[in-house]
């Protein structure tokens, strides 16, 4: 085996022993868990509640049996007039949660609302969504229709369907197929995020502690630097990949074998409407901005002097990678501004935006290839420039700022 076959494996070995890894690792499975099981988690926490008690009142001819039913959260009792006071006491007393009294007032269906103790949040988000379908239900009623036709009439959907004109061009996506990329393209962003967040800093404070320690003058006297920065940049990125694999891994099982593969029929539904061309974009742009992330991580490395400096120098790197962060998570609301096209030909920012514009907008064939072409050659151009300057400052101690250190590492070795 090689010099490089030799250092790659010894760091990879090394790496994926350490309990920095294994910890990692093991905490995004437990925030995955926990992000996938919340629903049972949060119920282990509420224990067994009873269902809200609520006793709707009416003095109006509404009909409320067919909105407000119960379900094991709110149970609704059905009272008349003549007995409101008394409701009124059992809520004081706790028997009652709250009672609802409909009348009408001004042509217009009105609910009063009477607790002792105020209600949590999403119950009255429910309750007040019931009361708002209520009343227009009253008003339609007013128009001598039945509730049957007047559900009928809120409840029809228009049956849309798209046609394009334009005979040369490509059929258009639905609303459905953008909104999945929407959701699945944010997943992405948020897996290139922390994995940039985690492997940059990785490779970052290895080289600075070998060269802060001065073990690595040692090392390069059998090894060339070329050597070396290249075993520290396939290593972890290996690493990176392993930890995906097993991340996805147990993605995959949670989905597939809990719940009776209710949660993987979800996710199939969703992933149906994503053509295998977005599958590849965002496999190739993901691994691709990963690798040119661990390049510069890599360079900065070189450029310390002691493993207290690498927060300094990743600095420029993480706030990148949060700019495109957050430019991605403004394209949720609408995908198609300039903003978003600006970055998503941007090479360090693209692998979080780009596969958002392919999957949520009409955009031509061309546009993704052009950016993944930028990236691919922003990738050998970074690789050629940072293994050459590497050579240069992997031995070279300098203090100050990032633009400092590189202006001491050209002036000496030039």
């Amino acid at each position: 085996m090689n010099k490089l076959g030799i250092l790659v494996s010894q760091l990879y070995k090394q790496k994926i022993r350490s309990k920095s890894f294994i910890l990692m690792t093991l905490l995004y499975i437990a925030i995955i868990s926990v992000v996938m099981f919340w629903t049972e988690i949060s119920s282990l926490f509420k224990g067994e509640d009873e269902a809200l008690q609520i006793a709707l009142i009416k003095e109006t001819d509404v009909n409320l049996g067919q909105i407000f039913v119960s379900n094991e959260e709110i149970e609704f009792s059905y009272h008349t007039k003549d007995v409101k006071t008394n409701m009124y006491e059992q809520v004081k007393d706790g028997t009652l949660d709250a009672v609802i009294v409909f009348s009408d007032e001004n042509k217009n269906l009105k609910a009063e609302i009477a607790t002792f103790s105020p209600l949590e949040l999403n119950d009255q988000s429910e309750i007040s969504s019931l009361i708002q379908y209520a009343g227009k239900i009253y008003a339609i009623q007013s128009m001598n229709l039945s509730a049957q036709e007047a559900e009928q009439i809120l409840n029809s959907e228009p049956i849309i369907t798209s046609i394009s004109l334009n005979e040369a061009g490509t059929e258009g996506k639905s609303e459905d197929q953008k909104q999945s990329g929407i959701w699945v393209s944010y997943l992405v962003g948020i897996v290139i995020y922390f994995f940039i967040s985690a492997f940059l800093s990785m490779i970052t404070t290895d080289v600075a502690s070998e060269k802060g320690s001065r073990a690595l003058e040692m090392l390069l006297v059998s090894v060339k630097p070329s050597t070396h920065f290249q075993s520290k940049l396939f290593g972890v990125f290996l690493l990176a990949l392993t930890q995906f694999a097993i991340l996805f891994g147990v993605i995959f099982a949670l989905l597939r074998f809990t719940d009776g593969g209710t949660k993987w029929d979800m996710v199939t539904s969703l992933v149906q409407d994503l053509s295998y061309s977005y599958v590849f974009y965002v496999i190739v742009f993901l691994f691709l901005t990963i690798f040119l992330f661990l390049i510069i991580g890599a360079l900065f490395g070189s450029l310390v002097s002691k493993v207290e400096e690498a927060g300094q120098v990743m600095m420029p790197a993480i706030m990148i990678t949060l700019v495109g962060f957050y430019v991605m998570i403004s394209g949720m609301a609408n995908p198609d501004t300039l903003l978003i096209k600006i970055f998503s030909y941007i090479p360090l920012t693209s692998g979080m935006v780009m596969p958002m514009r392919i999957a949520a907008t009409d955009l031509n064939t061309i546009e993704p290839i052009i950016s993944l072409i930028l990236l691919i050659v922003t990738v050998i151009a970074f690789y050629t420039l940072s293994l050459s300057f590497y050579k240069r400052s992997v031995l070279t101690y300098s203090s100050g700022g990032v633009i400092q250190k590189i202006k001491s590492v050209l002036k000496f070795t030039t």
